[in-house]
């Protein structure tokens, strides 16, 4: 993905040079300190990676998650061997729902899952309801000893959890993300960071979109262009290994 001829290097900032790393990306590549450097899998839930879970129901095509999947599988394999911490959103809520807002709160409106219910009340505690098949993560990418979970109630995982505090205690700046959806959970989570001051650079092989094909194109060109860098699993074991 690097350009030829390419000389701008973003993140060239700590004197301590032993532990960094260039990762080829778009804009531009991107100078990381490993130790100062998080993976981020966001929501690889079976609401939004598996037959008949949430997206599935809701008319969403979840059809081409299965290379996500093993990509993310890669990125994964690669960042516990490098000592990179692993971070693994889950998106959800109470059994009732009652975290989710309610009609006082835009989330009540705008959440498909929620929608869907509301036409479907037979669904009601399934969808996204933590404890149930829907809400726990897809049997591929099981947290080991050492990996972090966080649940989280909106799209942006910065949104009323401890990840930033658990970053800043570990001295992290670099966030690479995998997961889905690029356009809502990822980009959501990496724009909170950026205004966080966190680096954020996305693997565009290992995140997937809700809605059609060509909101992954428009949404990683507006991760690349005002938020982050976007980059490939390829690039990203190549330079941590």
């Amino acid at each position: 993905m690097l350009n030829n001829g390419e000389l701008s290097i973003a993140g060239l900032r700590n004197a301590d040079k032993s532990n960094e790393v260039i990762l080829s990306a778009q804009p531009e590549p991107l100078a990381m300190d490993i130790k100062q450097t998080a993976l981020i899998v966001v929501d690889m839930q079976n609401a939004y990676a598996s037959k008949d879970g949430y997206l599935d129901k809701a008319g969403f095509d979840i059809s081409s998650t299965g290379p996500v999947i093993a990509n993310i599988t890669k990125a994964i394999a690669a960042a516990r061997k490098a000592g990179i911490t692993v971070v693994f959103f889950q998106n959800g809520w109470d059994a009732e729902y009652a975290e989710a807002g309610g009609p006082g709160s835009p989330n009540w409106y705008k959440s498909n899952a929620l929608k869907t219910m509301r036409k479907q009340p037979e669904l009601k505690g399934t969808l996204l309801a933590k404890g149930s098949w829907d809400y726990q993560l897809v049997d591929e990418l099981s947290p080991k000893p050492g990996d972090i979970v966080i649940p989280k109630t909106r799209y942006s995982g910065f949104f009323n959890t401890n990840l930033d505090s658990m970053l800043r205690s570990r001295g992290i700046r670099n966030l690479v993300f995998t997961g889905i959806a690029t356009n809502v959970c990822v980009e959501s989570t990496l724009r909170d960071g950026f205004f966080l001051e966190y680096f954020g650079v996305v693997l565009a092989d290992a995140t997937h979109q809700a809605g059609p094909d060509m909101i992954q194109e428009s949404a990683l060109y507006n991760i690349s262009t005002f938020f982050g860098w976007v980059s490939t699993v390829e690039d990203f074991c190549k330079v941590v290994a």
